[in-house]
């Protein structure tokens, strides 16, 4: 299966559709080595089994691709029978997550349960295992089942891969079915590949694979015969089922591209792909039409926070994209205010101080009992974001709104990473993050205020200049987050600084707007926290439109450990950003690959952030050994 030194390029994604140019293909996939391709697997979502009839649609999210049944039935026990094979990499996504929806509405379909499961443990049960039932979770409530869903896994390593498309090939034209190719049969075979010079000496490549002289190629003889070419001069440099070129002449490129391509299935139903998320994929007649027209609103990066109707980032946990709920009315509204010259002026014009004064009239609002009523909607509305089975109370303990809104969480449900040293920073918020090397990074691809400096962001009274040209690290809470904030370093508080401001709200919209700037604008709180591994590090809590106040539980002079909780943000999404000290931090590369491709990752308290420059660089433990279960 080739040496160390092979490479892995993947020029299609599996899933699109030939001749679709896929929005984020390109950089789904990196340059990887031979070792790290790890088999494919074939997930089949056979049936279900649920408490009220309906029509229903499953939907398998696995890295930056999602794929979906058709619809069943009016049933409660539907019956899918649909599949489709998955490319798992040693270093790339292992979990896929499958949710299932209720479609009999007319205004939208309904997520009801999910469930996931790690796609490489199949690697060790052999190549037949027998249909699983795993249970349904409740979207808002991990604790509670909703449902059973069957689903058969098998996967494929890389040598069973490389005989399974021999004998896919030598199927296409083993026209009496006897597991052999004769010479006519080869040529045949020669043909279609479309390679012209293969095509002038197919006898000579016909005696080439004939190694016994039996005048017949056998299943192992065709293999051997790819495997060579492949690394001499390849028979197919066009992929015959998607047109695509196959440019790198390494056989474990080719090999998994036309494996994937070549799948003719096992005769059940193959799932729909060219979806980003399961959401997506539930309005999936929708997205397909607005892409027949050449529209769609639905993108990674930038362009998906700044100018679309939908925020999709990636979960760092399972490697998969997400789609963050949020009022569509809202984005109008957003949009209309940040994304212009005229919605700016009207600001200047007394809409900063309208914004302070509903921040704080909604704010006492939400301290009132009266406002408790309004929990179950803003838990329903953000169903699969608010998992109430990590809440330490439930949600009838809380007597008003803003009680749950800055509820606590049961000790362990955010495990530290390595959290006995001090010189492993961890993520400080449930949150979506940005990380950059430097300040001119964030300013290329997340940043887009023209005036925002690292000077203005700290303020008049703390130096700047031990912070210029540092590391910065955006952490962006959005309303269905937990709103407590934790310490990403140990150290002790060296002081406060409190900064007067506007109260923009913090969603990409109006960070990537270049008409306003919003860090260094909006009030803020700055702290300074000492550290004897990351010298002194800035702590700057954002306050955001909606949020009542900022809470602080540690004071001046205070020693903290990392991890400990900081604070919290009433009502309201905000926003915490730390920078580093130039040289200070080597932040962790998927973290600041994501960041470059302006793609937010979704991340939880605890998360491993990155190691101090300075550190004794033991191996640290993977960053999934922290993930929330």
């Amino acid at each position: 299966m080739g040496n160390d030194s092979s490479r892995l390029h993947l020029p299609f994604r599996h899933g699109q559709r030939p001749g679709k140019a896929s929005s984020s293909s390109s950089s789904l996939h990196k340059p990887l080595t031979a070792d790290h391709f790890a088999g494919i697997a074939l997930l089949t979502l056979r049936s279900a089994e649920m408490k009220f009839k309906d029509k229903w649609l499953a939907c398998v999210s696995f890295g930056e691709q999602t794929f979906r049944t058709q619809i069943s039935d009016q049933t409660d026990k539907p019956v899918w029978n649909s599949e489709k094979k998955l490319l798992l990499e040693k270093d790339g996504p292992h979990v896929a997550r499958i949710s299932v929806f209720e479609t009999n509405t007319v205004s939208s379909n309904t997520l009801v349960g999910y469930c996931e499961i790690n796609l490489l443990e199949y690697l060790t049960q052999g190549e037949d295992s027998d249909p699983e039932v795993l249970d349904l979770l409740n979207p808002s409530s991990s604790d509670l089942v909703v449902g059973k869903i069957y689903i058969s896994c098998s996967v494929e390593d890389p040598v069973e891969t490389e005989k399974s498309f021999a004998r896919r090939i030598l199927s296409i034209v083993d026209y009496n079915q006897d597991g052999m190719l004769s010479l006519s049969e080869f040529s045949d075979l020669i043909n279609a590949f479309g390679n012209r010079l293969a095509a002038e000496k197919k006898e000579e490549l016909f005696k080439a694979a004939d190694k016994n002289g039996d005048g017949v190629v056998s299943m192992d003889e065709l293999a051997a015969l790819l495997a060579s070419q492949q690394e001499k001069e390849p028979l197919i440099t066009c992929c015959p089922v998607c047109g695509e070129v196959l440019e790198v002449s390494d056989k474990l490129n080719n090999m998994i591209h036309l494996t994937l391509c070549f799948d003719e299935g096992t005769g059940n139903q193959v799932m729909e792909g060219g979806f980003l998320t399961d959401t997506q994929a539930s309005y999936g007649w929708m997205f397909k039409l607005s892409e027949w027209v050449h529209y769609s609103s639905y993108d990674v990066g930038l362009n998906s926070g700044s100018s679309a109707s939908h925020i999709v980032v990636l979960d760092r946990r399972t490697k998969t994209l997400v789609e963050e709920t949020i009022d569509s009315k809202i984005v109008l509204s957003m949009r209309a205010i940040y994304q212009s010259k005229l919605g700016i002026g009207l600001m200047d014009k007394g809409a900063k101080e309208f914004l302070l004064s509903i921040s704080e009239k909604q704010g006492k609002k939400m301290n009132t009992t009266e406002s408790a009523k309004d929990i179950p909607k803003f838990v329903d509305f953000f169903k699969g974001q608010i998992n109430l089975a990590e809440a330490k109370y439930p949600v009838e303990h809380f007597k008003t709104f803003n009680e749950f809104f800055v509820r606590e969480l049961k000790p362990g449900v955010r495990p530290i990473a390595c959290k006995e040293r001090d010189d492993v920073a961890i993520c400080g918020a449930d949150s979506r993050l940005m990380a950059f090397t430097t300040v001119d990074d964030s300013k290329r691809f997340w940043i887009k205020g023209r005036k925002f400096s690292i000077k203005g962001l700290l303020g008049p009274e703390i130096s700047s200049n031990e912070f210029d040209h540092g590391s910065l690290v955006i952490f962006r809470l959005a309303p269905q987050d937990y709103h407590r904030f934790h310490f990403p370093v140990s150290g002790t508080v060296e002081k406060f600084i409190d900064i007067p401001g506007a109260l923009y709200t913090v969603n990409p919209i109006a960070v990537n707007s270049k008409y306003c700037n919003v860090f260094t604008e909006n009030k803020r709180v700055v702290s300074i926290i000492s550290t004897p591994d990351f010298g002194k590090v800035a702590f700057i809590a954002i306050g955001a439109t909606m949020v009542g106040s900022i809470t602080f539980s540690k004071k001046a002079g205070d020693h903290v450990k990392k991890g400990d909780e900081f604070g919290y943000f009433s009502f309201g999404g905000s926003t915490v950003i730390c920078v580093f000290e130039k040289d200070s931090i080597t932040i962790d590369e998927d973290l600041l690959a994501n960041s470059a491709r302006s793609l937010e990752t979704l991340v939880c308290v605890g998360m491993k952030l990155g190691v101090a420059k300075n550190s004794s660089n033991v191996e640290l433990p993977n960053l999934e050994t922290f993930a929330i279960n």
